[in-house]
């Protein structure tokens, strides 16, 4: 574990919003090949898991807005940021749901896995931002049926197509 005082910074760009620059001799130490996870605990308040980003100015971590202002944070200011390594199989928590959808359903499971970790980690997270229980099986079932159907060939519009008619069905029961 290892703890940097670093400052909120904003990109000027459409793409990246606000980060927090770390040093590159210690993104250093949390990369391991192309693994570049970690659990970042911001002023001891918040623990996230994210990458050690890399640009022109070296490494950064993103952070959303939404946190930012959760977190009461302010540009150019001081930020006590505690890395530690993030060990876990996908870099973010899999929702219970999820790991049961995933167990029962071998087909999912096995278009699933062939995903790269990065493509696995937005599934995840798809079906982790909704907090009712219901719903989040309801995307798991639509995210699993989606691979069957393309068979592993993710394509998000198409899921976003295919999660809307869950919803809409789930309506209906």
């Amino acid at each position: 574990m290892t703890t940097i005082t670093t400052t909120l910074q904003r990109f000027d760009s459409r793409l990246w919003g606000y980060h927090f620059p770390v040093p590159t001799a210690i993104a250093n130490n949390f990369i391991e090949g192309q693994n570049k996870r970690v659990i970042c605990d911001v002023n001891g308040r918040h623990k996230i898991q994210c990458a050690l980003m890399s640009g022109k100015e070296g490494f950064f971590i993103l952070i959303n807005k939404a946190l930012v202002k959760k977190l009461g944070l302010v540009l150019n200011e001081n930020v006590q940021l505690t890395l530690e390594k993030d060990h876990s199989e996908f870099g973010h928590e899999v929702p219970f749901s999820f790991e049961a959808l995933l167990e029962q359903d071998l087909e999912g499971k096995h278009y699933f896995y062939q995903l790269t970790i990065g493509k696995q980690r937005t599934l995840i997270y798809l079906v982790s931002k909704v907090k009712n229980i219901d719903s989040q099986i309801n995307k798991g079932m639509a995210i699993l049926d989606h691979l069957k159907m393309v068979k592993g060939a993710l394509d998000f519009k198409m899921l976003n197509q295919t999660i809307k008619e869950y919803n809409q069905r789930s309506k209906f029961q």
